[in-house]
């Protein structure tokens, strides 16, 4: 994890710049198609190249359970983490039918779930079946931790191996709302009357099972006397296997200079994890959709990215992902298609006298 970590370089800004000059140069009000402008010159400094073709993308999906599930703080059955990450690799989920529609490549990591499974379509990399019951103890040792994010990192070089150039991040598990939100609390170092607002209603909570939720985020942030300061720290103590991979998946999509979509609540909790690792991270994340999770908002403030899309979803698994590919891919055409004003054979004089938005 280090060698990554501390070798993540910032995107050339050079080339950034020289992207915004070509696309002031289209055949159109200079900024006039906004973020998708931004996008693509985002991406050429990414890819250090006023060049783009995204041929082949890669949504990573990491499942595991949570320990914490045990004190009734989700409305699923934890048996669903199972059949439902089988079901992903059959594209029979919101995620797996997206990418299927988009023919976006699928790949999908068993890094913690509480069953056996052997299924093809299903990589295995179990470290423990279900991280332990953060209230009582930590969520998992810091071996443990550090295994999750290595097995982030070993995901990227397999999918970059396959050709894959864009990635999206999803997850699978049971109560990951719970340790996501308390991750968040102690990112954000919030005092205890404040955690209420980064905790939702995950799957469907009764207002009852919600206020039990936030007391045991309360209590267990108090039981585990964490380094707030300390990202990994946190993460061990009351986060999950997911969240852990997905560091590793920021971290080596930063380092190997591959842009990272993020989907949801989960994902944006550990993209920030990620960012207070190395803020260079922050350079190759793109925000999809703003989840209705209640967090999210906080997150993404924290975050001080743009989140392109607010179709009101709240289903995690990285379903918002292959919908921002599409917009990436918008993007890159009009940065590679549309024609100049000298190609469009328009005189760009009239430009003098419109102010630039």
């Amino acid at each position: 994890m280090e060698k990554y970590l501390n070798n993540i370089e910032k995107a050339n800004k050079k080339i950034y710049m020289l992207a915004k000059e070509h696309l002031d140069n289209l055949a159109k009000p200079i900024g006039s198609l906004g973020e998708l402008e931004e996008i693509s010159a985002r991406l050429c400094s990414i890819y250090s190249s006023l060049k783009i073709n995204i041929e082949k993308k890669c949504i990573i999906v990491l499942a595991s359970d949570n320990g914490i599930f045990e004190e009734g703080v989700a409305s699923t059955p934890q048996e669903v983490t199972a059949i439902q990450s089988i079901n992903i690799s059959k594209n029979k989920t919101g995620v797996g039918v997206l990418a299927k529609h988009f023919n976006i490549n699928l790949m999908v990591c068993d890094l913690g779930i509480n069953a056996d499974i052997n299924y093809d379509g299903i990589i295995n990399k179990k470290i423990r079946k279900s991280t332990r019951n953060f209230l009582k103890e930590d969520a998992m040792t810091k071996d443990e931790l550090i295994k999750a994010i290595n097995i982030g990192i070993e995901l990227v070089e397999k999918a970059i191996k396959q050709g894959n150039k864009l990635f999206g991040l999803g997850e699978m598990g049971i109560a990951n709302t719970t340790t996501s939100s308390a991750v968040l609390a102690c990112l954000l170092n919030l005092n205890e009357d404040d955690i209420e607002n980064v905790v939702g209603l995950g799957a469907g909570l009764s207002e009852e099972a919600y206020k039990k939720k936030v007391q045991v985020i309360k209590d267990g942030i108090k039981n585990r006397n964490i380094d707030k300061s300390n990202v990994l720290d946190i993460v061990q103590k009351v986060g999950g296997y997911d969240i852990a991979g997905m560091i590793g998946v920021y971290i080596a999509c930063s380092y190997y200079k591959m842009p990272i979509v993020v989907d949801g609540f989960i994902s944006i909790v550990a993209s920030l994890c990620a960012i207070k690792l190395n803020k260079n991270i922050k350079d190759y994340i793109f925000l999809s959709h703003q989840s209705m999770e209640k967090g999210y908002k906080l997150a993404c403030d924290e975050l001080n990215l743009p989140s392109y899309l607010n179709l009101k979803m709240r289903l995690g698994e990285g379903s918002g992902c292959p919908l921002m590919f599409s917009i990436i891919d918008a993007s890159i055409s009009i940065f590679n298609e549309m024609a100049t004003f000298e190609e469009a054979n328009i005189s760009k004089d009239y430009l003098k006298n419109i102010p630039k938005i």
